[in-house]
């Protein structure tokens, strides 16, 4: 865990055998000192520290008046982002997602509090986007290996995509289930879940008193207040150039995500197959090469920034249009940036 380097400690003292008097004098004081040491809280300062959950890096950075208070926050937020990725990942066996995915089909399966809700907030932003976010993505999108280069072939691509439609997952809220209606319909909250952690981490943060962090896990970024009298500076990636930023957003107190398709990929015979699956085709989404997404919510943030890439410019940004207190920035695949209208610069 890093943070900034503490004032040196200086000491002082001499040679001389103090007096049996002065010796009670000095241990009176010395434990007096050490009782106003322990009970005053430790030098405020910026602490942060990153580790690997959900697939990819969290990092928190944080301010607290009481520095060991801002370690045991950082420790609770990690520890939070650990729970969320055992809870929601379609990786681990014995998560509620893999339940899910292996019994909806034949029965409704309780799906608890947070991730039905969740869910239920993913299927929301299905219906506004007319399909471009689709948590059901997944039955043919775990076809794709990222990390070996692998992809569906055209049968297993025309086999599976019948089964991508969000209106196949049936939630009824009195009993908290989730009930697949095809069976082979299989749920990721990939799109959606690093935002929603993030939420979750800031929401930990204010518990523990901090007013000024930033929680980071991958693309997904969620700001609570500004860096203590001047706004976070955000930047956005070059999706062609890891080692550039292609533009610079001052923010406070904001959610920022950017979905790209140099996050996770592989190239063949000079086409880029990536993990932001178009749900009407089961191919990968090819208008655009990133998209960052800024708002009060960070769950609504990542989510729409993959809605936006599968919908690609025009049709991306008439969709941010729409929403009040979220923009957009796009960078199409000629390279070329656009904004949402509370982005562009006056003329």
């Amino acid at each position: 865990m890093t943070s900034q380097p503490t004032s040196p400690v200086i000491t002082s003292g001499g040679k001389d055998k103090p007096s049996p008097v002065n010796s009670l004098a000095l241990s009176v004081l010395l434990v007096m000192v050490a009782t106003s040491l322990f009970s005053r809280p430790s030098r405020a300062e910026w602490v942060g520290d990153a580790e690997a959950h959900m697939g990819t890096e969290v990092s928190v950075y944080l301010w607290h008046d009481d520095a060991e208070e801002a370690r045991r926050a950082v420790e609770a937020i990690f520890a939070e982002m650990a729970r969320i990725d055992q809870h929601m990942s379609t990786y681990k066996e014995e998560s509620r997602m893999s339940e899910i995915n292996r019994d909806a089909a034949m029965r409704p399966v309780v799906a608890g509090d947070e991730l039905f809700g969740l869910v239920e907030r993913a299927l929301e932003i299905s219906v506004l986007t007319r399909g471009a976010f689709d948590i059901t993505y997944d039955s043919v999108g775990r076809h794709y290996d990222f990390r070996e280069g692998r992809r569906p072939d055209a049968d297993t691509i025309s086999e599976e995509l019948p089964l991508i439609d969000y209106r196949f997952v049936e939630l009824d809220r009195d009993e908290g289930t989730i009930h697949f209606a095809r069976d082979g319909v299989r749920i990721n909250l990939g799109g959606i879940a690093k935002g929603y952690a993030v939420e979750r981490g800031v929401a930990i943060a204010r518990q523990h008193g901090v007013r000024y962090a930033r929680v980071t896990a991958g693309g997904d970024t969620r700001l609570l207040g500004d860096r203590r009298g001047v706004p976070w500076m955000v930047g956005v990636q070059n999706p062609r150039n890891a080692d550039d930023v292609a533009v610079t957003i001052p923010l406070q107190d904001e959610a920022i995500s950017t979905s790209g398709d140099y996050e996770r990929y592989f190239d063949e015979d000079g086409e880029r197959y990536h993990h932001i699956i178009v749900p009407s085709t089961g191919t990968p989404a090819g208008e655009v090469h990133s998209v960052t997404i800024i708002g009060p919510d960070a769950v609504i943030t990542d989510a729409l920034s993959t809605s936006v890439f599968v919908m690609g410019v025009d049709q991306g940004l008439k969709l941010i249009a729409a929403l009040p207190d979220y923009e957009g920035i796009v960078i199409d695949a000629a390279g070329e940036m656009f904004y949402s209208t509370g982005l562009q610069t006056p003329e």
